[in-house]
């Protein structure tokens, strides 16, 4: 396992379209070990892999509800219920913390770490989390949805 370099504000591949995973393989499975690695030494709460620099549909996520950590390959949100108005902030905008609307449930289906299909209903924190997650398969930041007015910079 490795830790891997977080991609931050203004690199281009946070702005592209992930590519589809055809098959997981010992390549996808190390990159989900170094993606989680890599988000418990920068306490995230999830991770997608262009984060990291690898433009393929990977996810993982872990919100320490004793169900995780959560793994998710070529993520397809399903359905959407509800809103709910969140504190967000994400790895790649560090010290940037707002307010976001989300779906307050999701049910997603994708495959695990081992190749198979799954469908999850999630609420909550972890729907939040597979939302910002599956954002930036697709290119997608939290920056883009922030309510106006609620950004706010953590100086250290």
């Amino acid at each position: 396992m490795a830790i891997r370099n977080i991609r931050e504000d203004g690199d281009e591949i946070l702005r592209k379209k992930c590519r589809t995973v055809e098959i997981v393989d010992d390549k996808i499975k190390q990159l989900v070990d170094d993606m989680l690695e890599t988000m418990y030494k920068y306490n995230g709460v999830g991770l997608a892999a262009p984060q990291v620099g690898v433009l393929k549909r990977v996810v993982v996520i872990d919100i320490e509800d004793d169900n995780g950590p959560y793994v998710f390959i070529n993520p397809e949100i399903l359905k959407e219920k509800g809103e709910q108005e969140v504190d967000e902030g994400c790895l790649s905008f560090p010290n940037q913390f707002a307010k976001i609307i989300r779906p307050a449930e999701v049910t997603v289906k994708a495959l695990d770490k081992e190749g198979k299909e799954f469908k999850l209903k999630a609420k909550g924190l972890l729907a939040q989390a597979i939302s910002h997650e599956v954002d930036h398969l697709n290119g997608i930041l939290f920056v883009d949805k922030i309510i106006p007015g609620t950004l706010e910079v953590i100086k250290n």
